[in-house]
């Protein structure tokens, strides 16, 4: 399983951060950036199966954001994920 790390304080409400995500592919890779304010930080089960895992459930680093426009964004962190502070 992919593992995200972050300064904790990044993680807090209200911060606002910068969220980099990059998606590899064969040739390249999918890059995309999010900006906003953290609402909150969360690890949640998925309702996908996955064995041997806590609950039999695959576990998700989940941060939520506000963005300017206030669009609610989830994302999924690993270890291709970067936060930034603002």
């Amino acid at each position: 399983m992919l593992e995200f790390s972050a300064d904790a304080a990044l993680l807090k409400p209200a911060a606002r951060v910068r969220v980099t995500q990059q998606l590899p592919q064969n040739n390249t890779v999918w890059t995309t950036t999010i900006e906003g304010t953290v609402l909150r930080y969360r690890q949640a089960k998925t309702g996908s199966w996955f064995a041997h895992a806590k609950e039999d459930k695959l576990w998700l680093d989940r941060l939520e954001l506000r963005k300017d426009d206030g669009e609610l964004v989830t994302l999924n962190l690993d270890c291709y994920s970067v936060i930034e502070a603002l």
